[in-house]
């Protein structure tokens, strides 16, 4: 069966080398300020992933101009996309996930599946950089002709996940990939973010290291499709065994999810390439599952409106902050509630009544 029952609903990153190098003259050849959204589509959908990557950077930019040719670029590729199984891996630093995506990938490229991974890296708190190292950590299957791998900062977005990140999963389906694999920071702040743009939840969880429990958020063992207990190998077996049983019972207690399937258990050591298939077996298996139901279709919708609504929240948060009048008043009023002379909820609604004040003038 295809991966997906139904079609949907200047660079600050080193770009991967294009399957058309042609293309890449075409775009290059255009200055910067004069691309089109028309530009961008033409290479993304000739699978040129140079043009691909600079249109993700795109998306990324806080440039008004850019951004009103990011929003444009991204209507053009929703007839061509929509075409993939979208795939979250997530789990606490130090799990192993890029090395589970990178052992999963060697399989799947000899499959003839072509994977685009948005590998989402936490931006630093003090500099407002990013590690970006996830090429380096998957050096083998970066150099693959039929992967890309796109690290992004989350910028200090909650949840692990960049902004944009919903919008460069359709971009990526437009250029032909077929398979959209979501790396997330793993923080446990607000991983319902990655669930509602993804099919599959997929949590790599690990054993011997205290009560695996105690360690990780209900709700984040609640959102997952599949949770497999990696780096089960060695004198680590036994344990990852316990703690499979211990994953089953808390499943078992937190009821039916809406989607009918029953989160399995596995075990898998992606470092010695073992169990790595049957984890990517019972993704199929549950993919397979939510179609015949429906289930995987409707949640798409969901996911759609979902997103829409959280465009809202975020352009009226930038219009507020943007605003001349709320530029200004902030700095006293956020003074006034540090010194405790204001409470935060009156600060609140006096930087609103600026900002309505604002609008009305207009």
């Amino acid at each position: 069966m295809p991966l997906s029952p139904d079609a949907a609903d200047d660079s600050s990153h080193e770009d991967t080398p294009s399957l058309n190098p042609n293309l890449t003259d075409h775009l290059s050849s255009r200055p910067p300020r004069s691309r089109t959204a028309d530009d961008y589509l033409d290479g993304i959908r000739a699978g040129d992933r140079v043009a691909l990557s600079r249109a993700i950077t795109l998306l990324e930019s806080t440039r008004s101009d850019h951004r009103d040719t990011a929003r444009t670029l991204v209507e053009q590729c929703l007839p061509h996309a929509g075409d993939s199984l979208r795939v979250a891996v997530t789990g606490v630093p130090g799990v192993g996930k890029s090395t589970f995506i990178e052992t999963l990938g060697t399989h799947l490229v000899e499959e003839s599946h072509r994977i685009a991974i948005l590998a989402v890296d936490p931006s630093s708190e003090r500099s407002g950089g990013s590690i970006l190292g996830d090429k380096t950590r998957m050096g083998a299957l970066a150099s693959h002709d039929n992967v890309y791998i796109r690290p992004s900062p989350t910028g200090g977005s909650l949840g692990g996940v960049a902004r944009t990140t919903r919008e460069s999963i359709f971009l990526c389906e437009a250029a032909g990939f077929d398979l959209i694999l979501v790396e997330t920071v793993g923080v446990g702040q607000a991983e319902v973010k990655v669930h509602s743009m993804v099919d599959v939840f997929l949590l790599l969880a690990l054993a011997g290291a205290g009560d695996e429990l105690q360690g990780m958020k209900r709700g984040i063992v609640e959102m997952a499709d599949l949770i497999a207990i990696n780096k089960a190998d060695g004198d680590n077996r036994n344990a990852a065994e316990e703690a499979r049983a211990e994953y089953g019972t808390a499943l078992r207690l937190l009821g039916e999810m809406a989607s009918g399937w029953t989160p399995p258990v596995l075990t898998c050591s992606a470092e010695h390439d073992e169990g790595v298939r049957e984890v990517w077996a019972s993704i199929r298996e549950y993919q397979t599952h939510t179609t015949e139901s429906g289930f995987f279709r409707e949640q798409r919708r969901r996911q759609a409106r979902h997103w829409m609504y959280q465009a809202i929240d975020d352009a009226l948060r930038d219009d507020f902050f943007s605003t001349p009048a709320v530029e200004t008043a902030r700095a006293d009023i956020e003074d006034e509630v540090l010194r405790g002379e204001r409470s935060s909820c009156a600060a609140a609604q006096t930087l609103l009544s600026i900002y309505r004040d604002a609008l009305a003038d207009q």
